[in-house]
């Protein structure tokens, strides 16, 4: 069963049954204030004969007979019978109606219990006790209420067509909102179906604003957008994998094939030496990969951080490592204050960045030196890498950071061509960029610009 089809028949079911408790509680009400008031005319009949027959005293039976002729409408298809205190009959109505158990109704009634209300099939049986001129009497009417019956049969057909009516009218209005509401859902799940993981679907757009449906729609999106976040990732990261490892591995094999034809055991423990060193460096490439490869696919993470602090970190780092090498970080002459140096990034990535940069310094520097400037402006922060050493060709430099160019001043040295690439990768995810000078004699300067926080 379908929604359309729960609500047409939930919503239907539910108030066609109360529609219909209510008619049957109408019902019942007017069929009990019926017999109620049915009764007390019973009772006023009694009691209004019972005075009459009281009062006068030297009254005949034609008169009586007359009497009854006159009233013998006013309730039809009524005895009446009223006993003395005796319980002997006195007076009779000329109606032939038989009265059962007339016997045992008197018996009920006393002085403590003046009223007994019967039925008898569709009759009415009242009988009553009374005190007039300080005698007892009783008083027996049993009578057929043809009016209130016509009355309460009218009631029925009238409540009955009035529950057909209301039940068209309810499953018309249930068959339209059914429809109304399922609209929507039938018009989301068309759309759902339609809706591909590739990142070129157009979201799920919900007609009813503000409804469980469009929330329902809108979590759809959110739940898309990650999925198509994650293929991305994993679009990019094949990619990546892919281009930039397949020249890293094939140096890896031709160096590990120089190896195994060396016969000399020095030169073999030089070259394994050689090759530890460019297998973490891979190592450090596929890392590198799978970073980019997130930020890529919009999941760049950042935080505030100090450019100059972490910059001291890392020449730490390296001192540690080349001890003879001398890292000399300096400021320019402009005012500086906390906020001229803090930046937004990804602390992994940006980390990588500056480690690649000052790597390169102690590589190709030919004094076992290097100076790093930082000169906060009004909107951006630049750093400039700078060492002195071969210095790269004017025809060099329009390839530096493309993959795997490496330049004359590189023979020699251990590499693959990709530190650069991942360094402008890097500074492009977060805003900035990375650009080359030379003195043209013997000065190597990288500079990198970012926004400020």
């Amino acid at each position: 069963m379908n929604i359309r089809t729960k609500i047409l028949v939930s919503f239907s079911s539910v108030t066609i049954v109360l529609v219909a408790a209510a008619l049957i509680f109408i019902y019942t009400l007017f069929g009990r204030y019926r017999e109620e008031e049915f009764q007390q005319r019973q009772v006023d009949k009694i009691k209004t004969t019972l005075q009459f027959l009281t009062e006068i005293k030297n009254i005949d039976d034609d008169l009586i007979e007359a009497m009854d002729r006159i009233t013998i409408h006013d309730i039809y298809d009524e005895k009446l019978l009223i006993f003395d205190k005796n319980k002997k009959l006195v007076y009779s109505s000329i109606d032939d109606t038989p009265v059962a158990f007339s016997g045992r109704i008197l018996n009920d009634l006393s002085s403590e219990n003046p009223l007994k209300e019967s039925k008898d099939g569709l009759y009415e049986v009242t009988g009553i006790y009374m005190e007039k001129e300080d005698k007892g009497y009783y008083g027996i009417s049993k009578a057929y209420d043809i009016s209130g019956y016509s009355k309460l049969n009218y009631l029925r057909y009238v409540l009955t067509f009035t529950l057909i009516g209301i039940t068209l009218v309810v499953i018309l209005i249930a068959f339209y909102l059914s429809g109304k509401i399922a609209y929507t859902i039938v018009h989301i799940t068309k759309q759902i179906k339609e809706f591909t993981v590739d990142g070129k679907s157009t979201p799920i757009v919900s007609t009813n604003k503000g409804d469980e449906v469009a929330l329902l729609a809108q979590r759809f999106n959110e739940l898309m957008q990650r999925t198509n976040e994650a293929f991305a990732f994993q679009k990019h990261a094949i990619h990546h994998f892919s281009h930039e490892l397949k020249t890293p591995i094939a140096v890896l094999v031709s160096d590990l094939e120089r190896i195994e034809k060396e016969p000399d055991p020095v030169k073999v423990r030089q070259m394994i030496k050689f090759q530890k060193e460019n297998t973490r460096s891979l190592a450090d490439i596929i890392n590198s990969l799978l970073e980019i490869s997130k930020t890529e696919s919009g999941n760049l993470t950042t935080r505030a951080v100090r450019i100059d602090e972490m910059i001291f970190d890392l020449m730490d780092t390296f001192t540690a490592i080349h001890p003879e090498f001398q890292f000399a970080l300096e400021y320019s002459d402009s005012m500086l204050n906390e906020q001229n140096l803090s930046i937004e990034v990804n602390d992994r990535l940006f980390r990588s960045a500056l480690s690649n940069l000052m790597q390169n310094c102690i590589q190709y520097s030919r004094d076992a030196k290097a100076k790093i400037m930082i000169t906060p402006g009004r909107k951006n922060i630049t750093v400039d890498f700078t060492n002195r050493g071969t210095v790269l060709s004017e025809k060099e430099q329009p390839f530096l950071f493309q993959h795997f160019f490496r330049g004359a001043n590189s023979k020699g040295k251990r590499g693959f061509g990709l530190g650069l690439v991942f360094i402008s990768k890097i500074l492009t995810l977060h805003g900035g960029n990375v650009s080359y000078s030379s003195d043209g004699q013997d000065t190597n300067t990288f500079t990198i610009v970012l926004p400020l926080r």
